[in-house]
């Protein structure tokens, strides 16, 4: 009996303890357990790359161009190309400084707001490290200044992204690798241009098993994951002979039908559309890029058809002129591609007549990119005094002086902000004039099978090879940088005076250089488009070359280098391009089948 009631007492003492212990536990433990959010995660992981980023450049700080040294900035640069697509979308101006061409960089705002400074980040360190003659200093403070710049990140960083924002994160990159990644527009010397593809493919990759969670279909989370791994696998290639077209036809575009199906999957809400449409299923699609982000923000969409026709009245009506004899249509000649075929409309003009198709994608207009916007060049060729010379106030009372403009304007804009009101119906009808119906763009497209293998083969070399396509960028072929496009390119590229391929000297044209008198601007000139190039002879902005053929052998010398022309700001990436007569036929071949169908 004793015993049965030691035993009982044992087991309430027990009992009593257990519930003590299970009572004090919650108590301490009044916070949830901690559960990683994507943001964390990512956070985590790109943390974790950076800072090995930073410990690779640290350790390069002799700063001499040994083996071990080129070692650990080729696995810093990976490590760098890693953190890519998530450093490009939650930190643009950190990202496009630490991949700056080696390039002297000037920001002109204004005559009083001038700044000219040396670039620095990887390209610039590729470039001095492979250098013999390259200075050890500049090649030391560039590493010290590029690390330093990555430990300010990595200090600061906070990363809190909504759905929306992944998916534009997905989506630049997929764009950012088709546009410049597999052209080599970022790998100058060491040209790891494919395997550097790879490394930001597979963090697409990382990223997608972390956003598990967020996919409601299972098949559609398998299929992105497939597609990233197709693309690595497709990259394992030799930069030469990669078939870019293949890869944008069978990836890219593949890629970004995926995306879209994934934003419905979801149900992402945009607040608004950048510059790639949130709907983009193809990168050589007519509504892939939104045209209105390359206006004015307030640039008024109402009745836009009908502002449209009422700018084409204008854009070819002689009233705009002083004497009545000149019209935008007078220069701008549909059947030329809107040129007019001369190597200069008249004696006093200095420059060629610029295409107007595709023109509404850029961020700066003329040829030295002296006006913001559409509606600004419109400004600049009412005042020219060797043009409409007639001021924008007398172009207002001429236009509403006629009855029938009258009632459209009262009508379309309710009378208000005239001056404007007639720059914008003009601008309005050329932001129309965009196609995107070439031979090339129906193939890629899977529209037609009817580009040849030499065709093919162009675009290949246009893309890769020959670096074409580093300066004019798919899917505009024009200078306008993709995946953000907020920066239209200047060049020098030394163009000559006359086509003398022997000692041939500069054009007289300072370009840029008239516009705030900056030395270091002198001879820049904005990258064109390449699209309809076959109906825009003669070729630059001073018309010195009349044929595509002569252009191709222009870049293959090395551009003004090449012949004779040596300037200090030269932007070409290349002394000359090696091509064969043959792939300089096959590079003409492929840009004539940019021609719009129109």
């Amino acid at each position: 009996m004793n015993k049965i009631l030691f035993i009982k007492a044992k087991t309430y003492t027990f009992g009593i303890c257990l519930l003590l212990l299970l009572t004090t536990a919650c108590k301490n433990d009044k916070k949830p357990i901690a559960i990683l959010t994507t943001d964390d995660e990512i956070t985590k992981f790109y943390k974790s790359e950076l800072k090995d980023c930073i410990q690779y450049l640290e350790a390069m700080e002799g700063a001499n161009q040994t083996k071990i040294n080129v070692d650990l900035y080729t696995k810093a640069r990976f490590k760098f190309k890693t953190i890519e697509p998530i450093l490009s979308a939650i930190d643009k101006n950190n990202y496009k400084s630490l991949n700056a061409p080696n390039i002297l960089q000037v920001q002109e705002e204004d005559l009083t707001d001038i700044k000219i400074r040396n670039p620095f980040g990887f390209q610039v360190i590729e470039e001095l490290l492979f250098d013999p003659e390259a200075d050890s200093v500049a090649l030391y403070n560039t590493i010290n200044l590029t690390k330093n710049r990555l430990k300010l990140i990595e200090k600061n960083t906070q990363i809190n992204l909504k759905d929306h924002h992944l998916i534009w994160l997905f989506r630049n990159q997929i764009v950012r690798t088709a546009t410049t990644g597999i052209t080599g527009f970022d790998s100058p010397v060491l040209g790891q241009s494919l395997l550097e593809c790879q490394t930001t493919y597979q963090t697409l990759i990382d990223l997608t098993e972390i956003l598990k969670p967020k996919f409601n279909s299972n098949t559609l989370y398998v299929a992105l994951i497939e597609s990233f791994k197709n693309s690595i696998s497709a990259l394992n290639h030799d930069f030469d002979s990669f078939d870019r077209y293949g890869f944008i036809k069978n990836n890219t575009d593949k890629q970004l039908e995926l995306l879209v199906k994934v934003q419905k999957d979801w149900k992402v809400q945009f607040p608004f559309e950048m510059a790639i449409s949130n709907e983009a299923t193809s990168l050589f699609d007519s509504n892939t890029l939104n045209v209105f982000y390359f206006s004015d923000y307030k640039s008024d969409t109402l009745k836009l058809k009908e502002k449209q026709l009422l700018g084409k009245q204008l854009f070819h009506d002689k009233m705009l002129s002083k004497n009545y004899e000149m019209a935008c249509a007078t220069c701008h000649i549909k059947d030329k591609a809107f040129t007019d075929g001369k190597k200069t409309f008249d004696k006093n003009q200095i420059r060629n007549t610029p295409t107007l198709r595709y023109a509404a994608y850029q961020q700066t207009f003329f040829m030295d990119g002296r006006s913001g916007s559409l509606e600004g060049q419109i400004v600049g060729v009412a005042d020219n005094h060797d043009e409409f010379n007639l001021p924008m106030d007398s172009i207002v009372n001429r236009v509403r002086n006629e009855q029938h403009y009258k009632i459209q304007f009262d009508t379309l804009y309710q009378g208000k902000r005239m001056e404007y009101n007639v720059r914008h119906a003009i601008a309005s009808y050329i932001r129309t004039l965009n196609s995107f119906d070439s031979k090339f763009d129906k193939n890629i497209n899977g529209l037609e099978d009817t580009l040849t293998e030499e065709e093919i083969s162009g675009f290949n070399l246009f893309m890769g090879k020959a670096v074409c396509a580093t300066c004019h960028f798919a899917p505009l072929f024009n200078g306008t940088v993709p995946p953000d496009y907020k920066d239209t390119e200047m060049e020098l590229i030394g163009v000559p005076q006359e086509n003398d391929t022997i000692n041939a000297v500069i054009s007289q044209d300072l370009g840029r250089y008239d516009k705030f008198k900056t030395e270091e601007r002198k001879h820049f000139f904005k990258t064109p488009t390449v699209r309809n190039v076959e109906k825009t002879a003669p070729y630059m902005h001073n018309g010195v070359y009349t044929s595509l053929e002569q252009v191709v052998d222009f870049y293959n010398r090395g551009g003004g280098q090449g012949i004779g022309i040596e300037e200090a700001y030269q932007t070409l990436p290349f002394d000359n391009l090696n091509l064969t007569k043959k792939e300089q036929a096959e590079l003409v071949a492929f840009m004539k089948t940019l021609t719009d169908s129109e």
